[in-house]
């Protein structure tokens, strides 16, 4: 999820890719042209999803794309991490995985993480409180007790342990609190590694929804929310780390007459009850999440994509980049028309009916 903070502006068996990214588990520099032939060459990646979910509508559209990818056989989505306090986001997380047919895909919650839970306008809250006309609740839950469930850093360790090496992506499109605790665990029961050297071992490619490079005085959320964290992810995390930046995502909009219009096939949807909820309709919505989980699952050829360099987090939330060829930190940008080509495909997948929905 991506919103400007009131600091700056108002407005609020797997492979990796074949060869820039192959230059990218080799910490190693590519070329141009590399980085524009990178494409995914796996079938069914493995995948797991950090989101702040409840704050921005955009990371319920991001899991819908996620479960989509699930039905087309080309992901294992190994589990969902929640960086946002509060007791909805779990719920409408639960809710999400069981009418889109994938209930035992596990949740991690976060406790003592940031603050911002916003009742006006938290469409996880919403939907997770609607009733039918029997006054029973609108959507099936899988959970009962989401108090229960492990913190995110904790099961990510589980999770990793149990993966080959350098296999799963991790999709990141909150803030950055759970990444951050993970690479400082210790050795514990799931496995003798310390925690960054656990996702040096386990995890090819870190794809956040962070930050912004095109406009210094752009204070972006995810990263000002928890500014050590982000920090501390962006400089410490061990593998290749490919961000989309603000300005990416505010380039592509969502069209409200999609909400409106392309889910006649069934009479209630908790990603478009989601979507009436957060703001009131019709509006359209940035993409920002979305566009992470494009890349990580499709590759580049919908991007362009920055040389190697470092991205660093000022004291006061702000991202700069600089070039570096042995680096291994890149970012996503897009021209016009490469923005128009991701909304139409997002608005192909985002329609389409999936398979096993209750």
């Amino acid at each position: 999820m991506s919103k400007i903070s009131a600091i700056g502006s108002s407005i609020s068996g797997n492979k990796l890719y074949i060869t820039g990214f192959l230059c990218l588990i080799a910490f190693g520099a590519c070329t141009s042209k590399d980085r524009q032939r990178a494409e995914v060459v796996s079938d069914r990646q493995k995948m797991i999803f950090e989101t702040d979910i409840g704050n921005d509508v955009d990371d319920a559209l991001a899991l819908d794309m996620l479960y989509k990818y699930l039905d087309a056989g080309k992901i294992d989505l190994l589990g969902i991490m929640i960086n946002k306090e509060g007791t909805y986001s779990p719920e409408y997380t639960d809710i999400m995985n069981t009418w889109y047919g994938y209930p035992d895909v596990p949740i991690g919650i976060i406790l003592n993480g940031a603050d911002c839970e916003n009742d006006a306008a938290n469409y996880a809250k919403c939907v997770s409180l609607m009733e039918n006309e029997n006054e029973n609740p609108m959507f099936q839950r899988s959970l009962k007790d989401y108090s229960k469930l492990p913190e995110a850093h904790i099961l990510y360790r589980k999770i990793l342990a149990q993966q080959p090496d350098h296999s799963v992506t991790v999709v990141s499109v909150g803030f950055s609190t759970n990444l951050a605790r993970l690479l400082d665990t210790p050795a514990d029961d799931f496995s003798p590694l310390t925690g960054k050297e656990l996702v040096a071992s386990k995890v090819k490619l870190l794809c956040t929804m962070a930050g912004c490079f095109n406009n210094p005085d752009l204070y972006e959320y995810n990263i000002v929310k928890d500014i050590p964290a982000a920090r501390k992810v962006f400089t410490e995390w061990p593998t290749p780390l490919v961000t989309s930046p603000f300005e990416v995502g505010i380039a592509i909009n969502y069209p409200a007459t999609s909400i409106e219009n392309d889910f006649g096939w069934v009479s209630v949807h908790p990603m478009v009850e989601a979507y009436k909820c957060y703001l009131e309709m019709p509006y359209d919505r940035p993409t920002w999440d979305l566009t992470s989980v494009l890349y990580s699952v499709e590759g580049s050829s919908y991007f362009n994509i920055s040389p190697a360099g470092k991205i660093d987090v000022t004291d006061q939330g702000t991202t700069t980049f600089t070039a570096y060829e042995n680096g291994n930190r890149y970012y996503l940008m897009v021209d016009s028309l490469q923005a128009e080509n991701i909304k139409q495909h997002f608005l192909q997948i985002i329609s389409r009916q999936p398979i096993n929905f209750k």
